[in-house]
Parts: C-alpha cells; structure tokens; sequence
C-alpha cells in the first residue's frame, strides 16, 4: 500500500498549550508550567518559527516524537513548537555540569548513559513511564547530534519505546537551528527564520509484524527515511559521532528502504536524488490482520 501524501496545516502562531500534571513524572511542577509557558513567548518573540503539520501531533494518549538532531537549540524550537507538556532524553553529561544539573531535570529531562547496553535501560524504563501516563516522550534518533550536517543511522531505542508501549513515533524534521546556534556556540543567534515539521505517525504494525523483533531495525530505518522527507538532509547509513565532521560524509549515500521482518538481509535502498531524498514517497507493505539508544 503505497502511503497517501496529505498537505500539512502551517502556522506561524503560538499554538494553544494545555500543561499535563504529572507530579510522579521527572521534572518541577512549577518551574514546568510557568517556565515553558514563558520559553514559548519568549522563542515566538525573538525567532520567525514556522509550524507544519502540528495535526500530526495527538492532543491526548501516548506518543513520541523522533527529531533530527543538529543543534543544542533543537531541544528549544521542537518542545516549544508542541500543544502539550513533553519529556525528553538527555545526554547523562548534562548532571555533571552545575550549570544544567538541576535546570534541565526540572523541566523533564531524563538523563541516560549514551554507553548503550544496561547502562540506557534506566532511562528507558522512565521512558515507559511517561508513555504508560500518556504523555508526549521526545527522543533524537540518532543518539547525537549530527556534525556533519546529514542524517545518520537511528539507534533502535525509540522503535522498541514505540512497540513495548504501544505508542506510535512521530518523525519530526526543523531546519535553520544550525544557523541559530552552530556547534559549540553559546548565544542563540534572534531574529532567524526556523521552521519545526511534523510527520504522520508510525506504527511498526506499518512495517510488519510488531511482535518479530527483526521489525525493529527496518521499523527505525522507516522513520529515518520520514524524517529525511521533512528536512531534505542526505542519509548516511553510519551512527552519528562527535568526530564528524562538515566534509566526513561517507561517499556510499543510501536512503533508508525499510524492509519486511521476513526480509531482515535485504540490500541497501535506491540511490538518492541531489538532495538525498528520492521523489516521492515509499510503498510501505502493511500485514494482512533515543538523545536515541
């Protein structure tokens, strides 16, 4: 079944925030509501956001929300662009740094060790709380931020979030952060214009079986594939790593071409046009019936 294209709403306004209680969740109350409530005038005022596809966000039950990751201001424009209270994955440094050490867990930050493994699954499993809740959960598929400026290969954290909590992913591409605030800038850069997508939900039910752990990879690969439709970036079929560089691409660039389970060894997908993105959209086969980690 080939995937109907839809024309997304876009919006320059301040969207309506409805703030969800959730006192056994991570993060201050207080600080929560008054200060995104605050942030989000606040970024409108100082920054030309341009909002599309906010129908794509629910407006109650689980949900979450995958961006791209190029830029520290990424976790500014995507939560401050959404009608409701988010949680999101951040990378454990951050409590190291008396500077983000109590600020950033207090508005929801989850803290997880990027070592992967055993050492993730704490913050996976709040994680889960927070989708169990029905709340929106955000994490960077990748795992990283992007120094080479292209899309990298998705850890597998959110496609297993996604299937073990039933809550669908929804990809989310911005472009302009990286002229707000390059790599290793301090001050965000006003008065520039950002632009924050958001895409059609996913289930791996829209891939194959979501009980057949070979899902996953091609279920993730899938919402890559999404995300680079939204912000035209080219995909490199590496992991992100703070090595890379502006000029580090790999030569052999492939768009993710998510498969069947029953296919978990199939070739690279189509060669990309210019932009990296093929035209058009894939045929996705349906069943007859986190930072990324």
């Amino acid at each position: 079944m080939t995937a109907t294209v839809s024309t997304p709403t876009i919006t320059t306004d301040l969207p309506d925030f409805r703030f969800e209680e959730a006192p056994d969740l991570p993060g201050n109350e207080s600080l929560s509501r008054y200060g995104v409530a605050g942030i989000r005038r606040l970024v409108h005022k100082l920054w030309d956001v341009t909002i599309e596809g906010l129908e794509n966000v629910p407006l109650d039950g689980p949900a979450i929300l995958c961006p791209n990751h190029l830029s520290f201001c990424d976790s500014v424009f995507v939560p401050m662009s959404l009608p409701r209270r988010v949680w999101a994955i951040g990378k454990g440094e951050y409590m190291d740094d008396w500077k983000t050490k109590h600020l950033f867990p207090a508005f929801g930050m989850i803290p997880v060790d990027r070592s992967g493994g055993d050492a993730a699954k704490a913050a996976l499993d709040t994680a889960s709380r927070v989708l169990q809740g029905g709340h929106l959960f955000m994490i960077y598929p990748e795992g990283t931020r992007s120094r080479s400026g292209n899309l990298h290969k998705a850890r597998t954290g959110a496609a297993r979030l996604s299937v073990q909590n039933d809550a669908p992913i929804i990809p989310v591409g911005h472009i302009g952060t990286l002229d707000v605030q390059p790599p290793d800038q301090f001050m965000m850069r006003p008065g520039l214009p950002v632009t924050v997508k958001f895409g059609a939900p996913m289930r791996a039910s829209d891939i194959g079986d979501p009980n057949d752990p070979r899902t996953i990879r091609p279920f993730a690969d899938a919402v890559m594939f999404e995300i680079a439709q939204l912000t035209g970036q080219k995909y490199v079929d590496t992991y992100a790593s703070s090595s890379d560089t502006p000029d580090a691409a790999p030569t052999d660039v492939q768009t993710p071409k998510p498969s069947g389970p029953t296919t978990p060894s199939a070739g690279p997908g189509p060669r990309p046009s210019s932009i990296g993105v093929p035209p058009g959209r894939i045929s996705v086969p349906r069943p007859a019936a986190m930072a990324g980690v």
